[in-house]
């Protein structure tokens, strides 16, 4: 498979090496099956377009679910691996059961590399090049990633603890997350974008309505006219507060786009962890530049995707190739 041209060109954030300069394994490359299974791409974009075209909310499930891999463990496939006995798996974590969705979209898009290239593409890459399709789906934006990835062979239900940002972390919080994983402050309001797309549990946000602190039973930082409307949804009941859903992007919910940060200007977010971009220094510049230049926000957020699709690979003899990503072989 020949390297696929970039649509536009990719904007390299200041201080940061290009995509040829990242430090990915050397086995790690754009078209790393082009002589192994010369389709493998392809499979997976055709069935991403498929469920994607049918249910929107799948990409942002897909672009989530490898945010969560490459968090916990690297980019190792951990978060598809189904619970074994007296071993509960990262899908197991409240921050991703119930919510994390497309588990299904990565089993239908591996059963069909099978049949065409047996035991040769791993899960990981599965997952990353579901993430990237998933994001020119609804965004626009295609780019290339490497691919050469292996599968871990562990996944534990307590791991994303510590690796995961809830939605109550402030901005300094979120920035010493991202760093731990190499992601620069840039890069992290960069893909925080991607709350452009998808839902979010009123369970997640009701603090932020109902008893945010001792002073302030509603959160300042949320205009009042948003909160009224929240509040028609999100009831103070514990049981509808679990079970109903808002749009994190009000304005396009099913677009990746620069919205999000227009929303964050106005006051609309539903996320503690995302409105706090804008109320502090080190990141509200950002914010203001993403809401203002909406190509040069996907340019960088192409390039934070390829950036965390490198964190902590298995590649070369290190891991496996998964027959069936729940499982290990």
């Amino acid at each position: 498979m020949s390297k696929r041209r970039l649509s536009t060109p990719i904007i390299i954030p200041k201080g940061h090496l290009p995509f040829s300069q990242l430090p990915l394994d050397s086995f790690t490359k754009v078209g790393f099956y082009k002589s192994t299974c010369p389709s493998a791409e392809a499979i997976v974009r055709n069935v991403v377009n498929k469920v994607v075209s049918r249910n929107p909310g799948l990409a942002a499930g897909l672009i989530r679910m490898h945010f969560h891999d490459c968090f916990v463990r690297g980019c190792d496939a951990s978060i598809l691996l189904d619970s074994v006995p007296n071993s509960p798996s990262e899908k197991e974590h409240p921050a991703n059961n119930p919510s994390l969705r497309g588990f299904e979209v990565i089993d239908e898009a591996k059963s069909e590399l099978e049949k065409s290239c047996p035991k040769t593409v791993s899960c990981a890459d599965i997952l990353t090049f579901a993430a990237r399709d998933s994001t020119a789906n609804v965004g626009g934006k295609r780019y290339a990633v490497p691919s050469g990835r292996r599968d871990g062979t562990i996944s534990l239900r307590d791991d994303p603890t510590l690796n995961l940002p809830p939605p109550s972390f402030n901005a300094m919080q979120l920035e010493a997350i991202f760093a731990q994983k190499g992601l620069s402050l840039d890069e992290m309001v960069t893909l925080s974008g991607a709350h452009s797309i998808g839902v979010a549990h009123c369970s997640s946000f009701s603090t932020r309505l109902y008893s945010f602190n001792s002073t302030h039973a509603q959160d300042p930082s949320m205009h009042p006219h948003f909160a009224r409307k929240l509040k028609k949804i999100c009831t103070p009941s514990a049981s509808n507060a679990s079970d109903s859903i808002v749009p994190l992007d009000v304005t396009t919910p099913n677009r990746l786009d620069n919205k999000y940060y227009v929303n964050l200007e106005n006051y609309r977010a539903l996320l503690k962890s995302d409105q706090v971009l804008l109320s502090s220094d080190s990141t509200a510049t950002i914010v203001r530049n993403n809401a203002r230049f909406g190509t040069n926000w996907a340019n960088k957020f192409a390039n934070a995707m390829v950036h965390m699709g490198s964190i902590d690979v298995l590649t070369g003899k290190q891991g496996e190739i998964r027959k069936n990503c729940r499982v290990v072989n």
